[in-house]
């Protein structure tokens, strides 16, 4: 990557936005004052978390959804000021131009790949799309290609799997069209179908048909029944309201959640063979004083009941472990209220004590 595309990059990354639902992860940029995003990352919500290197996670309300062309726009709760905010090109596109994809793939934060245009109009299907080979992975979705003055010249959508870094992005003179119609109508909640293609305010929607065309818009019944967890998933949810947590800021997933206390944060993660963990990174291991403080560890652990000590790799864990099937309200609570309680007392005595490392985390995780 050349410094000019590195200082580029530097200046574009504000606007640069995470998208997480129940359902996965993807990615977003800022035009104005909304985030562009793809439909499909959205997944028929009204309400998405969104964030950025300036912006803590937060809820940001899902104000239209096409999936026709596969575009969704967020209204955050406030404006997101960026350093370099970022401009649709006006300039044409051709075969071989360099470009720049920025994203979030696998939940790896603002990952930047480079490539050229293959084709700079590709049709699927009614659509025309921008080929291109920068490397892009599920959680790209959604995110800006740029040509290499920084500017947005589509929005990434897709890939064809099991190819060579075969991606294609819907072009920028697409997503100006339905911003322009959008911000025309004044109005927020608005679903276009995906078979006459006109702009439908949602409330005048019955039964989940278009209006216009009379199809049935299945958008429209994901966004009007929303997200509904159930059984073991549900009843973690439960408890960690019980516990004053917001749960919608705290899921990652449909079966992963992580909130934070004052000095720690706690993961909790359902796995698919039964088993639920919830555990707080609480320091690394120091290169001295390792034989008093695994004494203390073992000592402790025949003292804590539900909670247990782990260590994993050279990270030292509070961890409560329990199978699904024995999973109650009343127990998971209490373990989870300890777990909430003592991680920042263990964390602040194994660094003071026993000169234990702080914890690594990616920085914007």
């Amino acid at each position: 990557m050349t410094t000019s595309t590195q200082k580029m990059v530097e200046k574009s990354i504000d606007s640069i936005v995470q998208i997480t639902t129940p359902y996965g992860s993807g990615s977003g940029f800022v035009i104005g004052t909304l985030i562009v995003t793809n439909s499909h990352v959205v997944n028929g919500l009204k309400q998405v978390l969104i964030s950025t290197k300036t912006l803590p996670k937060t809820i940001g309300d899902v104000v239209y959804d096409d999936p026709a062309y596969d575009l969704a726009f967020i209204r955050p709760p406030k404006t997101i000021g960026t350093q370099t905010p970022l401009e649709l090109s006006t300039s044409p596109i051709s075969d071989g131009d360099g470009v720049i994809a920025i994203g979030h793939p696998y939940g790896l934060n603002y990952s930047t790949t480079e490539g050229i245009i293959s084709r700079a109009s590709r049709m699927q299907g009614e659509v025309e799309y921008i080929q291109f080979d920068a490397a892009i992975n599920p959680g790209n979705s959604g995110g800006p290609l740029l040509n290499e003055e920084g500017e947005v010249i589509g929005v990434n959508t897709f890939i064809i799997q099991n190819s060579n870094n075969l991606g294609f992005a819907l072009p920028c003179y697409t997503l100006q069209e339905a911003l322009e119609e959008f911000l025309a109508l004044n109005k927020e909640d608005i679903i276009r179908c995906i078979s006459c293609k006109n702009l439908i305010f949602e409330p005048t929607i019955q039964n989940d048909y278009c209006p216009n065309c009379g199809v049935k818009l299945d958008v429209a019944k994901r966004r009007r029944e929303g997200y509904k967890p159930s059984g073991v998933v549900a009843l973690i949810e439960k408890i960690l309201g019980s516990l004053k947590i917001n749960v919608t800021l705290s899921r990652r997933s449909q079966r992963s959640w992580r909130f934070e206390t004052d000095t720690t944060r706690i993961d909790v993660n359902y796995y698919d063979n039964g088993v639920v963990i919830a555990d707080s990174a609480l320091c690394r291991i120091p290169q001295e004083n390792i034989e008093p403080l695994y004494d203390y560890l073992l000592r402790e652990n025949a003292e804590l009941g539900r909670l247990q000590f782990a260590i994993n790799e050279n990270t030292v864990y509070l961890s409560y472990i329990i199978i699904d099937s024995s999973l109650s309200e009343h127990y998971g609570t209490q373990a989870l209220r300890q777990l909430y309680k003592h991680s920042p007392r263990y964390h602040k005595l194994l660094i003071e004590k026993f000169k234990a490392l702080e914890p690594k985390f990616d920085e914007f995780e």
